[in-house]
């Protein structure tokens, strides 16, 4: 096995964050250049590395090691109260305003597979809003609640439906959905069984006592976690995403004082996936990327506003449903603008889309197009918003002490209720 392709692969991946670490004053995320990078350096421009099989196997297992840390990030604790409610009427915003713009666009013969389309539309990065919001010192603020239980929201849907709806590996709806059930009832089994071993102090013990030596048990467990949940789902007739996401979503639930009983565990985890296995898929995903189909015509050019302004559109229009709960014009704009902030979710949806024929070459490549601007864009717009806003508070008078978040979410709906009726 040849691995000089890998071997630039990996440079190019040590390149871009010191690049960027040059360069603080470039607001383009880490995963925009390395896609970038290996759209000059792969096939379409510079033809000097080659997606090879050695790439390909380290690209597949980093998408998938992806999926794992955006389930990761997945708090249940988003999932309840006032912010669930109200991310969850935007979530159904969202897929009515994807299934009619899929809809349009599959009758005027632009798109395949409307599905596809509404499917890839209602995605977000987690993982790309909660380092911007915690920077902004709004992770536990109303803004930051709520766009993270949309965004969560938004993750886990699409996931779940690009695994329904579009897998290679089984066919009909109920049989999928009776799959479905029976993958859910296989987590549940192992959720129940870890959380019981946990009670049992020899091994909580062992466990503990190898963490941090040369055995590093709990990433051995959660690399096997991710590997086999991954291959459940693809004998079920999944995508192996499915799994990785599932598993990602399951430690999270069974270890959720990680932060505080072993801190550096989630610190190893995105060592070894944001390190090493990550940056190669989204190199990779440069390397496979179809430019000259990309501007093979003006209309495929066209493309690529025409889908930024649908992600817009479907994920930051629901944003306005959080009107009652934050405070002023800016800070809905930032939360719609951070919601419609979405790439991996593109990158991987048309790569199954392209392997399905549910998706023109012309078409992925237009998705993934928007997809790239859609992270460069929207975050640092919100960004800035988030910041004038900071600007304007500190320069009013000061503000009493805060009431818990749940109790303004929870007496904003009151009130907008109230006024309503």
């Amino acid at each position: 096995m040849n691995i000089d392709n890998l071997v630039a692969v990996l440079a190019i991946a040590a390149a871009v964050p010191l690049a960027l670490g040059a360069l603080p004053r470039v607001p383009v995320p880490g995963p925009v250049l390395e896609i970038v990078a290996g759209i000059i350096f792969g096939p379409a421009v510079l033809d000097l590395i080659q997606p090879d099989q050695a790439v390909r196997l380290l690209a597949t297992i980093g998408l998938g090691f992806l999926l794992f840390l955006a389930g990761l990030e997945i708090d249940i604790q988003h999932f309840r109260g006032a912010p669930a409610r109200l991310a969850g009427m935007g979530l159904v915003c969202s897929m009515i305003l994807a299934a009619i713009i899929g809809g349009v666009l599959h009758a005027v013969g632009i798109v395949e597979s409307s599905l596809l389309v509404g499917i890839i539309l209602i995605s977000t990065s987690l993982g790309l809003i909660i380092p911007i919001l915690k920077d902004a010192g709004q992770l536990d603020r109303p803004l930051g609640q709520l766009t993270i239980a949309g965004a969560s929201l938004g993750e886990v849907f699409a996931v779940v439906l690009l695994s329904l709806f579009f897998s290679e590996r089984s066919s009909g709806l109920g049989a999928k959905l009776l799959l479905l059930v029976l993958l859910a009832l296989f987590v549940s089994l192992v959720v129940i069984l870890t959380l019981r071993a946990e009670h049992s102090m020899r091994l909580t013990w062992l466990i503990n006592r190898l963490a941090d030596t040369s055995a590093q048990i709990r990433i051995r467990l959660s690399v096997l976690l991710v590997v086999g949940l991954g291959a459940v789902a693809m004998h079920l007739g999944f995508e192996a995403i499915l799994g990785a996401f599932i598993a990602g979503a399951m430690l999270r639930l069974v270890d959720a004082d990680a932060d505080r009983t072993h801190p550096q565990f989630h610190v190893k985890l995105e060592g070894l996936g944001y390190g090493f296995l990550i940056p190669v898929f989204f190199v990779t995903s440069g390397l496979t990327f179809n430019l000259s189909v990309l501007f093979s015509s003006a209309s495929t050019v066209l493309r690529v506003p025409l889908f930024l302004i649908a992600i817009l559109v479907v994920r930051a229009v629901p944003a306005l449903l959080y009107r009652p709960v934050l405070h002023g014009r800016r800070h809905v704009a930032a939360a719609g603008l951070l919601q419609a902030a979405t790439l991996p979710f593109i990158v991987a949806a048309t790569t199954i889309g392209l392997q399905l024929n549910a998706i023109r070459p012309a078409n992925a490549a237009a998705l993934v197009a928007a997809g790239l601007l859609s992270v460069i864009i929207f975050p640092a717009i919100a960004l800035g918003l988030m910041r004038r806003d900071s600007i304007a508070t500190e320069t009013a008078e000061p503000e009493s002490t805060p009431r818990p978040l749940s109790g303004e979410l929870e007496e904003a709906l009151a009130v907008d209720v109230v006024s309503g009726a």
